[in-house]
């Protein structure tokens, strides 16, 4: 039976899949209905609902975290069952419900919980889907991986432009609603490029969704909304115990679900061929994608301030009236992916040359750079704070220049990890392993939102903090990456 891997044989050496701009624009839709909600989360439950500070961040951390947790079911259930087709339709149909349940007030912890679902879903499939496009060794694929974060950050460039000033200008309700709307459009793209992706997707030889599946897609849906009321419930139960649990026991729970998944890869077969025991260069594929996520946790418990304490410092601390205007705060948030859309185009085509150059780095190496690079925009925002403590508010040029550093650094470590995961997961963990590290980063979102609480009692300034983990994580990281090379056998 052909694997679902099979990809349609549409692209010449000179040019990408045919597929690439169906995926491209359906992820851009998609980042913009979550985008839209994460600029206007936070924002959302200080202004409106009456959060303090520190409980807004942790509701934040936790949504979050847990929109990362989920990819490694929502990959399981694909690599098992669905085949990554059926699982992206149930996602983001699943997702549009949560969007525009956000815009009912009452039903706000419903709405996150379809989201964190929907997500669960769509995320690590649509991904990995892009990476059975390209042949193994293929040299595009780095290039291909960078086009499509550019649609990525294309609407979360839209997003706080468009949900967050509908937001905080008009109602918090309309906000929610456009990213319902965006999320509507971006299925409507998916759909209507079926034929472009061959039978990529599929579990078995097939090229378009039967009335079969339209009825699995269905009813999966259907199911989300009693198992997020069960959800609700179990966690208003379990947090009595889970949440005055120390951060460190937090920490170390998360990661050893992450490595009892990786110890079990045999659960996650989807036939009898795949009984076969994983090979060695197989296991240091995984050990190099665990090492790696690791490192990445660092990265992003810095970058995800941006959806929580940089985006309060935008409305609280930063001056924001400009000739005569009063700019939404949500609306700094737009200045990340404008500079990764500006530059994606040129990195693309850059790391091709590079790659094929006697110049060339390890894959690993890129993402230690990146760290550093997230580093020096921290040691921006930390002096800013210090300004802003000192005298009320900043200009807005302290966190556009933060968030331009901040680009540098992720454009360095994001595409180039998720082209990675594609290149060193054996095919038939594909999608499981890229819910792995999307764990990695749900571990890093949560961390993100409670760090500002952890770090009040020791008199450590937050960003100063991260100024020291980005910097010296991402050393070590281009210290241990020869090493990690030899790991990856050829293959990054």
């Amino acid at each position: 039976m052909p694997s679902a891997h099979a990809r349609p044989d549409t692209a010449t050496p000179a040019k990408h899949p045919a597929g690439l701009p169906v995926l491209f624009f359906t992820e851009m839709w998609e980042r913009f209905s979550y985008y839209g909600m994460r600029a206007l989360l936070v924002l959302y439950l200080v202004n409106a609902v009456g959060y303090a500070r520190e409980d807004a961040l942790e509701i934040y951390g936790i949504y979050t975290m847990l929109v990362y947790l989920t990819p490694i079911v929502g990959g399981y259930l694909a690599d098992r069952y669905l085949g990554m087709r059926k699982a992206i339709l149930i996602g983001g149909l699943t997702m549009m419900l949560g969007h525009f349940a956000m815009a009912v007030p009452s039903l706000l912890n419903v709405a996150l919980g379809l989201l964190v679902i929907g997500n669960g879903f769509f995320k690590p499939n649509i991904s990995t889907l892009l990476g059975t496009l390209y042949r193994e060794h293929d040299p595009r694929r780095d290039g291909g991986f960078t086009i499509f974060y550019m649609g990525i950050n294309l609407g979360a460039f839209l997003a706080p432009l468009v949900a967050g000033t509908l937001g905080e200008r008009i109602g918090w309700h309309w906000g929610f609603m456009s990213a319902g709307v965006g999320m509507a459009i971006g299925l409507i793209v998916f759909l209507r490029g079926q034929h472009t992706l061959g039978s990529a997707g599929f579990r078995s030889n097939q090229t378009r969704l039967t009335r079969g599946d339209w009825m699995q897609i269905v009813i999966a849906t259907a199911m989300t909304i009693p198992l997020v009321l069960v959800a609700i419930f179990l966690w208003h139960w379990m947090s009595a115990w889970w949440l005055p649990l120390p951060l460190f026991i937090k920490f170390a729970i998360g990661l050893s679900v992450l490595a009892t998944a990786i110890a079990a890869p045999r659960l996650f077969s989807q036939r009898k061929t795949d009984n076969a025991p994983l090979t060695r260069e197989d296991w240091h594929s995984l050990l190099v994608i665990t090492l790696i996520a690791i490192f990445v946790i660092l990265f992003w418990m810095g970058f995800e301030q941006a959806g929580g304490t940089m985006n309060l410092f935008a409305d609280k601390q930063t001056e924001r009236v400009l000739f005569g205007w009063e700019i939404p705060a949500s609306s700094f948030q737009a200045i990340n992916p404008l500079a990764i859309v500006a530059l994606a185009p040129l990195l693309a085509p850059l790391w091709i040359r590079l790659d094929r150059s006697r110049y060339a780095i390890s894959d690993p190496a890129k993402q230690g750079i990146g760290m550093m690079v997230l580093g020096l925009g921290f040691v921006v925002m930390a002096i800013a704070q210090e300004r802003a403590d000192a005298i009320g508010k900043v200009g807005p040029e302290w966190l556009a220049g933060a968030y331009l550093l901040h680009t540098l650094g992720e454009l360095m470590l994001s595409p180039i990890g998720l082209s990675m995961v594609t290149k060193l997961a054996p095919a038939r963990l594909g999608a499981m392993m890229m819910g792995i590290w999307f764990t990695a980063n749900g571990i890093a979102n949560y961390l993100a939102g409670v760090l500002e609480a952890r770090l009040a009692g020791s008199g450590i300034p937050l960003y100063w903090f991260l100024v020291a983990t980005s910097i010296a994580g991402g050393a070590a990281l281009l210290i241990l990456s020869p090493l990690l090379k030899r790991l990856m056998h050829g293959r990054g």
